[in-house]
């Protein structure tokens, strides 16, 4: 019965966008929780399941491990990996998995994200994580969004209509700006 579920589950996969986690969020504290929500937050008004794991590269390295044999069983075609400081948990992820990997490096400690984000750029060969800037939550959304529609065009026309909403948002705010600021002659 399980066989015949995961082989309907991939054939509806290339049809449309699957009603089970497509982006996996891990991030390796609670502290960071409230910037993580912000991915899945933009995933979710892009309408892309995801779903939020707490698990550390440093302190709970089995239950990462664990997660991906998870996720890759589960059908995740995204993995997106949060921490801060000595960021490790992106390269982790790259490391034992085949799938895509988005590092977001996350601000805190003495050098307010810049060792997270070093932590994460700097993979080895054979090792591949993009990388967002420091706190880019909705950059790495994105980033995760255009991944996936790659295979799914219901995502890339999502992600065209978005992109039309903040640039009509972007010149409202800029029309605003200089009416206020600018007098014309």
């Amino acid at each position: 019965m399980k066989k015949s579920r995961a082989v309907s589950r991939s054939k509806s996969a290339s049809k449309s966008v699957s009603k089970k986690s497509l982006v996996g969020i891990v991030t390796g504290s609670p502290n960071d929780l409230a910037t993580v929500v912000k991915v899945r937050d933009t995933l979710t008004e892009l309408d892309i399941p995801s779903e939020i794991v707490l698990a550390s590269a440093h302190r709970t390295p089995h239950k990462v491990i664990a997660y991906l044999e998870r996720a890759h069983k589960e059908g995740v075609q995204v993995l997106i990996g949060c921490a801060g400081m000595a960021n490790h948990l992106a390269g982790v992820l790259a490391s034992h998995s085949h799938l895509p990997v988005i590092g977001l490096p996350l601000s805190g400690g003495v050098m307010s994200g810049l060792d997270s984000l070093l932590a994460t750029v700097q993979m080895p060969p054979g090792v591949p994580v993009a990388t967002v800037a420091v706190d880019g939550a909705r950059n790495a959304a994105l980033l995760a969004a255009r991944i996936l529609a790659l295979k799914y065009p219901e995502i890339e026309a999502r992600l065209e209509q978005t992109a039309k909403r903040e640039r009509a948002r972007y010149e409202q705010t800029s029309a605003e700006a200089l009416a206020k600021y600018i007098k014309h002659s």
